[in-house]
């Protein structure tokens, strides 16, 4: 099996632009029914990742004391994992069995967002070779 990443990612990927309002990316999150999104410069870059998870806590205490206006520069992962789109399928399977996130910016060169990969599509890829196996 020797598909690479841009063969199975989503290319329209939803993304939070820098100093966006949690409650718009909590709305933007649940609208796409996605578990995190990349969050971009204005030239696209990705730059961070935030996820339900950031967002939960960060609504539970601005919420709880009805203060402030939390915006994503403050919750966000500044160091995001991304995969290139020419990566391995395989690869990027062996790397989700390791390690926690769901889905993953697809980043060209410049680190321009060009897609995401989320782990429901590396799971049908691998239930599809599976079948053909049969």
């Amino acid at each position: 099996m020797g598909l690479v990443v841009k063969e199975v990612m989503a290319r329209h990927s939803p993304s939070i632009a820098l100093g966006t309002a949690i409650t718009t990316v909590v709305e933007t999150l649940l609208r796409h029914k996605i578990t995190g999104l990349p969050v971009v410069d204005a030239e696209s870059r990705v730059v961070g990742f935030v996820s339900e998870q950031d967002c939960l806590r960060s609504l539970l205490v601005s919420s709880y004391h009805c203060e402030g206006s939390p915006k994503v520069d403050d919750v966000m992962h500044r160091e995001p994992l991304t995969v290139s789109p020419e990566a391995s399928v395989v690869d990027m399977a062996e790397m989700m069995v390791k390690q926690k996130p769901k889905v993953y910016p697809v980043v060209d060169e410049s680190q321009r967002l060009v897609g995401l990969l989320l782990r429901s599509q590396v799971l049908t890829v691998l239930k599809d070779n599976r079948n053909q196996c049969d």
